[in-house]
């Protein structure tokens, strides 16, 4: 089972690690070893998350979800999505910002991370409402029970996230124009390119998520009708409209999955100019971690582990809330990487021993 969900990352690895020592030698191994692990470590909350999407689609839509999906995760957020931030912020063709990265890389970082702010807003705000409409939800299981039983209470009131969101993003925003306006920096003018990138970041997950549950929540519908109809011994109404809503339910989700990894690669794609500036590299570093973080995704869903360990769910919604209050950090603030990964490995990792001693206490009781 193992060997079979991850056999294709094995292969992405050693053709990436092969394509990189015939690109720039040993050094560039090493470098697309170290860019591969980084990427595990900063996403594998979004494998965790990405699971419990997942375990609700067919295998059919789990398969294009590894191939569709993985390449636009890694052609496309790995690689045409760093170019394509450098010619927005920079106002050049596409081809220009090509030629740039390829031979002067020094200028071309420096653009990435002038774009820095208006990416770190959109990702955040993305991840911010992910994280706020789940510990808003009241739900059975519980893994902080008292702050997550007051949250819930919270969260009754109508549009709350949509608020928390908001109020975050214009203080973020407000902030960042202070303090690049006190340092007469060359940010001055961009608190409200980040207040606009922020709000893009809103309405996306707005859109693509409720698309996504408007049509799984018609699917369910629609499978309890033919349920009802079953047991009644009456003919099921028709069955090829049920297929084709289960595709458009599928699609969007699907959608929503892509825009989620999105999100969370943004961490990834700027920690990665920390290591190198080549964007070759990069790709086949970051390439080779996403097709890691893809293969982990269908194992647990695969494997039943989120059903086993019920808290790992809610340890990487945590995580996800990290992410984004770091994301908006560093809109102004320069955070280390080390820390980015530790604290979503940590959250993880205390929320799978949380489900390991609930687990036994459940095997103690009966």
């Amino acid at each position: 089972m193992l060997l079979k969900t991850f056999r294709w990352a094995f292969v992405v690895t050693a053709l990436g690690l092969t394509a990189g020592v015939l690109y720039e030698g040993w050094t560039a191994f090493g470098l697309v070893a170290i860019l591969a692990v980084l990427e595990i470590s900063l996403s594998f909350d979004n494998a965790v998350i990405n699971a419990g999407i997942l375990k609700k689609m067919s295998a059919f839509w789990q398969k294009i979800f590894l191939t569709v999906g993985i390449l636009i995760a890694v052609f496309g957020m790995r690689l045409v999505f760093p170019v394509v931030i450098v010619a927005v912020s920079a106002r050049l063709n596409p081809w220009s910002a090509v030629h740039l990265a390829l031979t002067d890389k020094e200028r071309y970082q420096e653009l990435v991370t002038d774009a820095h702010p208006s990416i770190a807003a959109f990702g955040g705000m993305f991840l911010l409402m992910i994280f706020l409409d789940f510990v808003f939800e009241d739900r059975e299981t519980k893994w902080l029970g008292p702050l997550e039983r007051a949250l819930a209470k919270l969260g009754r009131v109508d549009m709350l996230s949509v608020c928390v969101a908001l109020t975050v993003l214009l203080l973020s925003a407000v902030t960042f124009g202070a303090h690049a306006h006190q340092h007469g920096g060359t940010h001055a003018d961009k608190a409200e390119t980040v207040l606009l990138a922020g709000v893009g970041g809103l309405i996306t997950y707005m859109i693509v998520g409720g698309l996504s549950g408007f049509f799984e929540d018609r699917l369910e519908r629609e499978e309890e009708r033919e349920h009802e109809a079953e047991a009644a011994a009456e003919r099921s109404g028709g069955p090829r409209s049920a297929v084709a809503l289960t595709g458009k339910a599928a699609f969007f989700m699907f959608l929503y999955l892509e825009v989620l990894d999105a999100s969370f690669s943004f961490d990834g794609v700027i920690g990665a100019f920390a290591i190198t500036n080549d964007i070759v590299l990069m790709a086949l570093g970051l390439g080779i971690g996403a097709m890691y973080v893809r293969s982990l995704t269908v194992y647990l869903v695969r494997q039943g582990t989120l059903d086993d360990y019920v808290y790992l769910e809610h340890g990487a919604h945590y995580a996800i809330g990290a992410l984004a209050a770091i994301l908006l950090i560093t809109i102004r603030y320069e955070i280390n990487e080390i820390v980015t990964g530790l604290i979503g490995v940590v959250l993880i990792g205390a929320s799978f021993w949380s489900s390991v001693r609930r687990n036994k206490r459940l095997a103690e009781a009966a």
